[in-house]
């Protein structure tokens, strides 16, 4: 569908939120099977395209499209528990509560990397709570966004409006951000993005949930399984090619333990296949883009010029010499660096020994981003005080697993550069409504709150 001006976009998406919202909710969710069992009915086709357009692993891909697929059912739950409390009134024959009504339209930016799944995070939310969906890919996942709005056509009858793609790249993602119909903008992406999108929506005194930048980190403890923890660190980090927000940017690694556990990263790195990502038997694709690679090389030629250990990093042309394949880096560092405080979407993993716990907490949450953090320890005590007030300061914690990989069941997201927004999991649909006080006298008088008295003789 076609439409002459962006006006004329939100109008359309506007309508269909009105009729829509006339659905109860459970029939909502029962439109949402519907769209989950012909997303399980076409998955191995959608993953395909997610691999020509994101060039992800056929695994990856695969298990991407079951994440939307795992959104449906998980919402279709959910339209039948989108509870409101109901409170103790303070005033005689009065009742307390609160009720839940959908925002209007939800405004949706998403990034190349995971192309499918993190609309289906809003949509599944947003669409059983009432809502319609303006979304915006990625310009590197356009085909994606086809694929999915011709499945939603295919099942939702009179609500194909539901779902509204609209094209392009930062002159489109203002113009949502900017309009005050859209009571919401969900925006994952880079931290500069969501630092230039936000303050368009907040003058308009609009909502925002952001999903942004992360850098990430794992401590290894003297403790920890080794053979376990080299492959939670090695998918981590090289897994996708570096290029998901949880990416593990950072491993402090106990001094104890150093020299082993570097010894069979390395040769766990060794094993590693990259290749073409359509072949079953690649781990590793290509970086998306001749930008992701010089700025790769950029952050590694500066390491370069410091003397520090680098492996790692280099490319080599597999299949299309257009495509930019590399070999993921490990640079060892014997301090903090400047380079490992910012976000470089790419495999570059550093690592540091530390001796003390707490100065390896200190050094994973002393960076601006607040996404993914994990460690690996068979310590109570370690993992106790990494999960308590005094440890990780992230959004996600994880304990003898890698920072990438989170279920759809826990509310994902972080804290500080982050953003601090939260999507799926718990109750993570509340940021796609808004909360209605209501009071209902069903007496015979007006009793005022707080024993105020008003016209008494």
């Amino acid at each position: 569908m076609k439409f002459n001006s962006h006006d004329e976009l939100v109008n359309t998406s506007k309508e269909a939120q009105k009729k829509w919202r006339l659905i109860p909710a459970p029939k909502r969710g029962e439109i949402i099977r519907e769209f989950g069992n012909e997303l399980r009915n076409q998955k191995a086709d959608l993953a395909r395209v997610i691999t020509k357009e994101a060039r992800k692993i056929v695994s990856e891909a695969e298990g991407e499209v079951q994440e939307a697929i795992d959104m449906c059912d998980f919402a279709t739950g959910l339209s039948r528990q989108l509870y409101g409390l109901t409170m103790p009134s303070e005033r005689p024959d009065h009742r307390l509560q609160e009720l839940w009504q959908p925002l209007g339209i939800v405004g949706c930016i998403t990034a190349f990397n995971f192309p499918m799944a993190v609309f289906a995070w809003n949509f599944c939310l947003a669409s059983v709570c009432g809502n319609s969906i303006i979304w915006k890919p990625s310009p590197h996942a356009t085909g994606c966004a086809d694929a999915i709005k011709k499945i939603w056509d295919k099942v939702a009858g009179d609500h194909k409006e539901l779902v509204l793609i609209l094209n392009g790249g930062n002159e489109e993602a203002i113009a949502l951000c900017k309009n005050s119909n859209i009571p919401l903008i969900s925006a994952t992406g880079s931290t500069q993005m969501g630092k230039e999108l936000a303050p368009l929506v907040s003058a308009r005194l609009g909502r925002t949930l952001l999903e942004l930048g992360g850098n990430n980190a794992a401590i290894v403890c003297s403790t920890a399984d080794l053979d376990l923890t080299v492959k939670g660190v090695t998918f981590s980090a090289a897994g996708t090619t570096g290029q998901r927000c949880t990416t593990l940017r950072r491993a402090f690694v106990h001094a104890d333990i150093y020299e082993e556990f570097m010894e069979k990263l390395y040769a766990y790195y060794a094993t590693l296949k990259i290749g073409d990502p359509s072949d079953a038997t690649s781990q590793l694709g290509p970086l998306i883009s001749e930008k992701s690679f010089n700025d790769m090389q950029n952050v590694l030629i500066s390491l370069k010029e410091k003397d520090v250990k680098i492996h790692g990093g280099q490319r080599f042309e597999v299949s299309d010499p257009k495509e930019f394949y590399v070999m993921p880096a490990i640079v060892e560092v014997d301090k903090v660096e400047d380079e490992m405080l910012a976000e470089t979407f790419a495999p570059i993993l550093y690592v540091k020994k530390f001796t003390e716990l707490k100065d390896a907490i200190h050094m994973q949450n002393n960076v601006k981003q607040g996404l993914s953090s994990s460690i690996f320890t068979n310590d109570f005590r370690e993992s106790e005080l990494f999960l308590s007030s005094e440890g990780s300061d992230c959004g996600i914690a994880n304990v003898n697993i890698g920072t990438s990989g989170a279920e759809i069941g826990g509310a994902f997201g972080g804290e500080k550069e982050t953003g601090g927004g939260r999507e799926s999991g718990s109750d993570a649909w509340k940021n796609y409504m808004r909360r209605v006080t209501a009071t209902v006298n069903y007496g015979k008088d007006l009793p005022l709150a707080q024993g105020v008295e008003f016209d008494e003789s």
